[in-house]
């Protein structure tokens, strides 16, 4: 039988390495602690300077990614992803096997061959993430927008340069070495030797991931603005901001403004730190890179959470991980809104009533953070707008990532009424041995949702009855055929969520939903990308994007699952299942890392053979950004105004 290797064998391996009391003659990790931005050599040489061990690989690929990966709902898809997502096609245990025979001279250079291949997948719901890899993000002084200018789109380095990148401070601008001011608003010409669009295409085929359409990831390597929190932010894009520090430098050919002249210049990224505190080597293996009491998962029925009694349901999530929040860069002041909110407007949701009375604006920038007072900010600011004789509706679900998916099934029906009956979609997990053995054995522990996911009780029958925690809904399975492989899933079911809202529904629409638009660039993940799809295909809302590259289509969804696993989730259901010992159960990391991964599907309303992440459904309307709408919310909401409702 197949035991997890203990974390003090990995210490073993690495103590004579990076766990002397001092820092040796030549650290390269010394030489970037305690700095906020560094070069990025800099940076690369510490990551570099940790020796490949086979003992973490097998660790890290065979004994816990590529057995968490048995529980991925859309393996079998990647083997020929249908059209418009064909570019995502890969056979996943091939590429595996390769990563797992492949010489590597670091365990940096396995690390990122891992993350590059995985974040390839475009499944923002399926990543690896290891910290001690993952905490630096490259900086470029010179991010760029798609805009349209004299009718005609092109590609520009950001107008608003002079203002955003101050914010980073003196420690970020001190490092840059060119007059990097002088090219704000800049037309691009070509970038790295090529023409700025493909170079962009070759960035979201490369480096952006999360979204399994390619338009919806050329519109993430643009920068474009966001809520962080309650707070205005702007993103640097992938091109500008990428995870990591592979590149030190970007080269464009471009023309500034008020000149003529095509001129060449190269841009240096700066390094930004995100991770724990070091002094040299050893410390940075330490603080970032071995596993921690947070990495690997519990046994929920010993936790200290049941003995004082405060177990809780859990609850759902379909959520992206953007490594850009952990340095979100403040919008400049002048381009946030200038009306006043209406509403609760201390969550991730800002509300505006647009000048004229007749439009409100609910600006939504993720599902995530307070539960409950997501819903009474709804609430609130529904309230507000009717007050206000409002009759008219705007979503903004500009890069929302995602979080609670009853939060989004919530939006949906407190905007449609509980006449719609059901507000998600019927899902299934994925029924392979090792889930079916955590359903048997919650069963035969007696437990209940408020220790598992996999507990029936999460659940309710198509005909919207709860199931009891004790049926077990992976017996008999039903199998599918995808790609000609023949796999199992879980029976169907429904969400439960109407158990947790805690507003009174109406019963009827609160406006014409014939009056409701979505507005967003089509980052909106998972739970941002179920609601809007159900807005689409039940309520036939109008959804707008804005941005992309000309002629090329955008979906008006990211990646849409219907719920990830982190790491510690999936672990903590084998674990609180006595299953951990179990031949097919994933190994404890050694290392300090994440792999997430999708675990249920969400089957389209359209047709419900077919998973939502699959169906391609475009905008009814496409915006390119002007100078006008471009990082200026306000204004954007006042253009979709005037076009969405005629």
């Amino acid at each position: 039988m197949f035991r997890p290797i203990v974390l003090s064998s990995a210490l073993a391996v690495f103590a004579p390495l990076c766990f002397a009391a001092k820092p040796s003659a030549g650290d390269p990790c010394a030489v970037i602690a305690g700095k906020a931005f560094v070069q990025p050599s800099d940076a690369l040489a510490c990551l570099k300077s940790f020796p490949f061990n086979e003992t973490l690989r097998q660790n890290v690929l065979s004994h816990n990614i590529a057995r968490v990966f048995d529980f991925f709902t859309f393996e079998d898809y990647y083997l020929q992803s249908p059209p418009p997502f064909q570019e995502s096609t890969v056979n996943i245990r091939a590429s595996l096997a390769k990563i797992n025979t492949t010489k590597y001279t670091t365990d940096y250079d396995f690390n990122v061959d891992l993350y590059d291949f995985i974040t390839r997948l475009n499944d923002g719901h399926t990543r690896w993430f290891p910290d001690c890899y993952t905490s630096f993000q490259n900086l470029l002084p010179a991010p760029i927008v798609s805009l349209e200018v004299n009718g005609v789109q092109g590609v520009y380095i950001v107008p608003d340069l002079v203002d955003f990148i101050p914010l980073l401070g003196t420690d970020f601008t001190d490092l840059i070495t060119i007059d990097w001011q002088r090219l704000a608003g800049a037309k691009v010409v070509s970038i790295e030797g090529q023409d700025p669009y493909a170079y962009v295409d070759f960035i979201a085929k490369t480096v952006s991931g999360n979204y399994l359409d390619h338009g919806v990831r050329v519109n993430s390597v643009f920068s474009s603005y966001r809520l962080s929190g309650s707070d205005y932010s702007q993103r640097f894009g992938d091109l500008a901001g990428p995870t990591g520090v592979a590149q030190n430098s970007l080269t464009f050919k471009l023309v500034t403004v008020n000149s003529t002249k095509v001129e060449t210049v190269t841009v240096p990224y700066i390094a930004s730190y995100l991770g724990a505190a070091f002094t040299d080597k050893a410390s940075y293996w330490a603080n970032n890179c071995v596993a921690t009491d947070g990495t690997n998962g519990i046994d929920f029925k010993g936790s200290a959470a049941l003995q004082s009694n405060t177990l809780k349901r859990k609850q759902p999530k379909g959520n992206i991980i953007d490594k850009s929040n952990s340095s979100a860069v403040g919008l400049p002041p002048q381009f946030e809104p200038t009306l006043p909110t209406v509403g609760g407007d201390e969550g991730v949701m800002k509300s505006y009533i647009l000048p004229g009375n007749q439009t409100g604006v609910m600006f939504i920038g993720s599902f995530e953070g307070d539960f409950e007072g997501f819903q009474t900010d709804t609430a609130s600011a529904i309230a507000a707008f009717k007050d206000a004789g409002v009759t008219r509706l705007i979503i903004d679900l500009t890069n929302n990532g995602g979080g609670f998916v009853c939060l989004g099934q919530f939006l949906h029906q407190y905007l449609a009424g509980t006449r719609i009956g059901y507000p998600g979609f019927q899902s299934t997990a994925r029924g392979n041995a090792l889930a079916r053995k955590i359903v048997a054995s919650d069963i035969e522990l007696g437990l209940d949702d408020t220790f598992s996911f996999y507990t029936a009780d999460n659940w309710a029958f198509l005909n919207g009855t709860q199931m009891p925690a004790d049926y077990n809904y992976m017996t008999p399975d039903v199998p599918v055929v995808i790609n000609g492989k023949a796999d199992a899933t879980s029976q169907r079911f429904h969400d439960t969520c109407e158990l947790e809202f805690e507003v009174p529904m109406p019963d009827t629409p609160p406006f014409d939903l014939q009056n409701v638009a979505i507005v967003s660039n089509g980052n909106c993940a998972s739970t941002c990308a179920m609601f809007s799809t159900l807005m689409n295909e039940r309520e036939k809302t109008k959804i707008a994007v804005f941005g992309g590259k000309p002629f090329e289509n955008v979906e008006f969804k990211g990646m849409a699952g219907n719920q990830v696993l982190e790491w510690f989730d999936i672990d903590s259901e084998i674990k609180t299942a006595n299953l951990k010992d179990d031949p097919l159960a994933p190994a404890d990391l050694l290392v300090s890392g994440d792999f997430r991964h999708n675990w249920r599907t969400a089957w389209s309303f359209f047709n419900e053979n077919e998973p939502i992440a699959y169906v391609s459904e475009l905008p009814k309307f496409r915006f390119p950004y002007t100078l006008e709408t471009y990082n200026n919310p306000q204004n954007l909401w006042v253009f979709a105004e005037e076009k969405l409702f005629v």
